[in-house]
């Protein structure tokens, strides 16, 4: 009888055991491949979420991954502020393919970058490289960051030139073509500013006075001639560093604001936990990766053709933070 009783209450315990870790809160984090942007930002928050929420979030190493948040496959993810536009519309990159799903929960912080030259070239603004395009090499294609294009179009049309204008080098992705203008195989190439792979190619040309950026056009004119292929972004002026590559002097180049997305589908109450963990706990983020420490609450909800989601904006509402500025 006692053996019976015993191996009864064993079957409770594994049943409750079962029922209570089944009913864990488990969520899937797009992040990128290791390494990357979306890979330092995912494992952040992810580390952010199961430390100050209780709710076990796991970053999964994907790339090309929003059409899987939209069809519910991963619950969270990342990208720029322009490739979210173009996702919501299907336009640009997901030309006909309108992820209707996806829904913002905010921008994490500003990503700077912009067109950059090796400095002995003279070129210091959009103007100088336009005079001296004939002949100058510039990295193209970038298939494997198809986003990436689109960037130095709209930079070459804020001084009123295409891909056309160069001689076009293919190159497999954002990083190799940083790399291929510190090798000396592209004259002109985009870089993120101060990342670790433009630190390297500066490094290379030393030299030759290291990489400089080419200063955009902030006129009125100049900003709306950008905006045609980057709708989202932003030119901005950039003070003096010498700590940083490129900054020789003050020069204009591009902002894009990193945001984060998720499944319309995705509960209200998940999403306003997570985004108020995102904000309150922001000097952790920053101890974790670096780029956090440029974050604003109060920029969070820039305006985007993406709308956001209700968990999102009831913390926005809560705090004051203005939605669509």
């Amino acid at each position: 009888m006692l053996k019976i009783l015993k191996n009864i209450g064993v079957l409770v315990f594994g049943i409750a055991f079962f029922a209570t870790s089944s009913l864990a809160q488990v969520i899937s984090i797009g992040s990128g491949s290791q390494g990357s942007l979306g890979f330092n930002t995912g494992q952040s928050i992810a580390k952010i979420i199961n430390q100050e929420l209780g709710i076990t979030a796991r970053t999964q190493p994907l790339t090309g991954y929003l059409p899987l948040i939209n069809n519910g496959e991963l619950d969270f993810g990342f990208a720029n502020a322009v490739e979210v536009g173009f996702a919501s519309t299907g336009t640009g990159t997901y030309e006909g393919k309108a992820n209707k799903n996806l829904r913002l929960v905010g921008t994490m912080f500003p990503l700077k970058t912009g067109l950059m030259v090796v400095a002995d070239t003279g070129i210091e603004t959009i103007a100088d490289l336009k005079a001296k395009a004939k002949g100058l090499r510039i990295a193209s294609e970038y298939k494997g960051s198809t986003i990436i294009p689109y960037y130095i179009e709209g930079g070459l049309a804020n001084g009123g030139m295409t891909y056309d204008d160069f001689v076009k080098v293919p190159v497999s992705n954002f990083v190799k073509g940083i790399f291929a203008l510190g090798d000396g195989l592209v004259d002109v190439s985009l870089v993120s500013l101060n990342s670790g792979a433009g630190k390297k190619s500066n490094a290379q040309l030393r030299d030759r006075g290291g990489l400089k950026y080419v200063s955009l056009d902030n006129s009125p004119a100049g900003q709306a001639a950008f905006k045609k292929f980057m709708p989202a972004a932003k030119i901005i002026t950039m003070k003096p560093n010498p700590n940083i590559p490129g900054l020789q002097k003050e020069v204009n180049i591009m902002e894009i604001p990193w945001m984060m997305m998720t499944n319309a589908d995705v509960s209200d109450d998940l999403v306003y936990k997570v985004t108020k963990a995102i904000v309150e706990h922001n000097d952790k983020l920053g101890a974790s990766f670096g780029a956090f420490k440029n974050a604003k609450a109060a920029s969070m909800a820039p305006a985007n053709a993406m709308p956001y989601h209700p968990g999102a904006l009831r913390y926005y509402k809560e705090k004051g933070i203005k939605v669509g500025d």
